[in-house]
């Protein structure tokens, strides 16, 4: 029997593997590579096929979520699914050392299924949180999961910027994926199978198929799933203006302000830095003051970080918009999780969880579309295309003003009401 220490120390170590595709395939020097050196970027090209690679994933994932979490609830396999998603994404991020200029489609293929999969491993990754951390201390281990993988993302810059300098950016495609393989061996290795006895995989997937119906129609209408319907919406919302900005903030760095590539490597190490900071920093606020509070305090600094964007015409104006956002990245993140770990009944975490991810990729789907295709209608202006990103933000904040949960989480491990009650 292995130590809670040991199993969130491992949990944790996994967010600092597949935090390098996180930092060096989604956002930073895969976007740019492909956008400016594969497909070309002097009118907007770029951004709008870098948009469709980030919906499609979304789609793809958002469609598949909840209806693999019901499978892996009932036929026992979480962890495999985990372990075998984990295993495609790091092939696939090795392969992108194969795309070159003028690749599109392969570039595209590639890059949709290291994403795809990267996430649709998170998704089990996710739902091992309310198992291995009691309610009363869901914040600090969210936020130090996001902690170590920002620290992560810090390793996966630093180990790429020589090969920016040296521009062999296949180089960098292959250290990730060998970050991600390493690190992830412990979570593989120590996180705990599942408890409930296997059923044949063919009558799980019948059963994950209904349950995922069944589940959609219980959070729409249950009374006792009404605030998670409500949190839910807002994360629909908000969530799409944060994986907009992260995809696009590399290129937008690049395009408008021209930094070079090793310049953006630095400054996405900046982020991480102060991403790192602003989870820890608000760790033990989202259990004491609850994770509805951090989410709607930093829904308002993200609003600013657009509006901000806009109005920059100078490098050092940016570094200083980089670590605003930054620091609202891993409150938000961290936060968010711990937000709807409160709300799942015990023993459904993977399918919930599941619709936490098909709402959280939903939600990324319209964003990077809007990003891409204002950009190319204004024939590349992307300041525009940041601003109109700034709306789902305040639209968030105001959906979540709705939602009467998200309190304190010790003081709602003391209250005899189950969790997602109304």
């Amino acid at each position: 029997m292995r130590s809670p220490r040991t199993t969130v120390a491992a949990w944790t170590l996994y967010d600092f593997a597949n935090s390098a595709v996180a930092a060096i395939v989604f956002s930073t020097v895969y976007p740019r590579y492909y956008a400016e050196a594969v497909v070309g970027n002097e009118v907007g090209r770029g951004d709008l096929l870098w948009g469709l690679i980030i919906s499609t994933t979304m789609v793809a994932v958002a469609v598949s979520s909840p209806v693999l979490g019901g499978i892996a609830d009932h036929a026992g396999v979480r962890k495999p699914f985990f372990v075998g998603f984990s295993v495609v994404s790091v092939t696939a991020t090795a392969l992108l050392a194969t795309v070159g200029p003028g690749m599109e489609v392969w570039g595209f293929a590639v890059a949709v299924t290291a994403l795809v999969a990267f996430e649709a491993a998170f998704v089990y990754y996710n739902a091992y949180l309310p198992r291995i951390a009691p309610p009363e201390r869901l914040g600090r281990v969210s936020a130090v999961g996001f902690a170590v993988g920002y620290a992560g993302s810090v390793v996966a810059f630093v180990v790429a910027i020589p090969s920016a300098l040296a521009e062999t950016y296949w180089v960098a495609f292959l250290t990730t994926a060998a970050q991600f393989g390493l690190f992830a061996l412990p979570a593989f290795v120590v996180l705990p199978g599942d408890a409930r006895a296997a059923i044949p995989l063919g009558t799980a997937m019948a059963r994950g198929v209904s349950d995922t119906l069944a589940t959609l129609r219980e959070i729409l209408v249950a009374p006792e799933r009404a605030q998670m319907k409500r949190f839910l919406l807002a994360y629909l919302v908000y969530e799409d203006g944060v994986n907009t900005v992260v995809a696009f903030a590399a290129i937008f760095a690049g395009k408008t302000l021209g930094f070079s590539f090793t310049e953006t490597l630095v400054l996405f190490l900046l982020v991480q830095v102060t991403a790192l900071l602003g989870a820890a920093a608000w760790a033990r606020p989202t259990d004491r003051r609850g994770p509805r509070l951090v989410v709607r305090t930093t829904l308002v600094q993200w609003t600013i970080v657009t509006v901000l964007a806009f109005f920059v015409d100078a490098k050092w104006q940016f570094w200083v918009v980089a670590v605003l956002a930054g620091t609202g990245l891993g409150a938000i993140q961290a936060a968010s999780r711990t937000f709807m770990a409160t709300l799942i009944p015990a023993g459904r975490e993977a399918q919930f969880f599941g619709f936490y991810s098909l709402v959280g990729k939903t939600g990324a789907v319209m964003g990077p579309l809007v990003f891409g295709g204002v950009s190319w209608l204004l024939a590349g202006n992307q300041r525009g295309a940041i601003l109109v990103v700034g709306l789902f933000f305040v639209v968030g904040f105001v959906l979540l003003a709705r939602v009467r949960a998200g309190g304190p989480t010790a003081r709602a491990a003391a209250a005899p009401a189950p969790r997602g009650s109304a």
